[in-house]
């Protein structure tokens, strides 16, 4: 299994990098970790679009959701069959979210965040293709400020700072005297716009992570902002509750 991952996956993704370093980087590995991010989100655009846009349907759909279930709080089949019905009104998979990460995101992160910790050491470039070609020497640092092979409390905090954004514009708005009427899980949901980024810091900084994994997170966050802002737009013209 982790031979097939290497495949697929890591070694594919580590020649991109090399590559975009040795032609579109301007000699800069901060720079081609830019790029092969971006290059990643768009390639994989319709996958992040879907399971962020079905997300933030439903959570404009929260008040329709709590009002069946509590109308039919007594009959399991009726309020199943009113949710279902209520989600292909909205073309909505409330599993979307789920299986994309599991299936999609989560491999992929993985992958990518051992080619940014492992670098372009000796042993990791005994992965590259025939095609490839072995870069001389290598720029480790971003703008020429940064180095990429140490922790940054900078670039953590700008990743962070993204990743709220991101968060928060994914929630739709809500009176303050409805606060007290939210779900468990709709205040969970609220609290990690606040936790994430908190989390995030805690690992990119004090968990010692090189800042080439900082500006792959602070680019992807980047990325999900402009991606929400076009979501919300769309779902606010198109009249979805709550938008």
């Amino acid at each position: 299994m982790s031979n097939l991952f290497h495949e697929i996956l890591y070694r594919p993704f580590f020649n991109a990098l090399i590559f975009i370093y040795q032609n579109f980087s301007f000699g800069d590995f901060g720079i081609a970790i830019i790029f092969l991010t971006i290059v990643i989100r768009f390639i994989l655009f319709p996958f992040f679009y879907k399971s962020a846009k079905d997300q933030a349907i439903l959570q404009r759909l929260a008040p329709k959701i709590k009002a069946i279930q509590a109308e039919h709080k007594n009959d399991r089949e009726k309020q199943a069959k009113e949710m279902l019905a209520l989600y292909r009104q909205h073309e909505v998979n409330p599993l979307s979210g789920f299986f994309f990460i599991i299936l999609v995101q989560l491999p992929i992160l993985i992958a990518l965040y051992q080619v940014f910790l492992k670098g372009f050491s000796v042993e990791s470039l005994t992965a590259l293709y025939s095609f490839i070609e072995k870069p001389e020497s290598i720029n480790v640092f971003f703008l020429g400020i940064i180095d990429l092979t140490k922790t940054s409390l900078f670039m953590a905090a700008l990743a962070a700072i993204a990743q709220y954004f991101q968060g928060k514009l994914s929630l739709p708005k809500i009176d303050p005297k409805d606060v007290k009427n939210l779900t468990p899980i709709e205040r969970t949901g609220r609290q990690m716009v606040y936790i994430g980024p908190v989390l995030t810091i805690v690992f990119l900084y004090f968990f010692k992570l090189s800042s080439a994994i900082a500006i792959f997170w602070l680019t992807t966050s980047i990325f999900s902002v402009i991606q929400q802002v076009i979501i919300n737009k769309r779902l606010k013209d198109n009249g979805t509750p709550g938008a």
